[in-house]
């Protein structure tokens, strides 16, 4: 059967809602909203070359407008708000945006196959040049893993940046 055309739902029980704040070491995860424009816009602009090298995907494709940015942020809120996919804002201890988290539904961003189909979310994330430069990068990856072991309702992560961090 071809599955590429389809996107898993997500099962959230009730008793386990996604958290909109997440919290390790001195990386805090926030669910986006508009409060994010400014930083995510620059952020965004600042990072499209690393973006498309660690994380892949079609996205971005050029630099963000503020205008079109809070669109996006607004619709990130809903599908947050509804189940339908969460986003992170990403903060260091000292309240400096590092980038964005993304659970994804399956299919969503990466085409579902057969193989496939075992996974929960699609996990992906980007940081700032900054932030790549002093670890960042890496760390969100482990914190991902943590929060994903020990904080979000999802049992079979799949992990779809195209640079994955060396595990330790």
């Amino acid at each position: 059967m071809d599955y590429s055309q389809f996107v898993k739902r997500f099962d959230i029980p009730e008793s386990s809602p996604v958290p909109t704040r997440l919290v390790f070491e001195d990386i805090e995860a926030r669910a986006i909203t508009r409060e994010d424009l400014r930083e995510d816009v620059r952020g965004i602009n600042a990072s499209i070359e690393l973006i498309r090298r660690t994380r892949g995907g079609k996205w971005p494709t050029e630099e963000v407008t503020e205008e079109f940015n809070y669109v996006d942020l607004v619709w990130h809120e809903c599908e947050f708000r509804d189940d339908g996919s969460y986003t992170y804002a990403v903060y260091d201890s000292n309240d400096r945006y590092l980038g964005c988290a993304y659970l994804y539904p399956m299919g969503r961003r990466t085409r579902l196959t057969e193989d496939l189909l075992k996974y929960d979310v699609d996990v992906s994330w980007w940081v700032t040049p900054p932030a790549y430069d002093e670890g960042y990068y890496a760390k969100l990856y482990r914190a991902l893993r943590h929060w994903l072991a020990e904080d979000l309702p999802f049992t079979e992560p799949y992990i779809s940046n195209r640079e994955i961090p060396a595990e330790g």
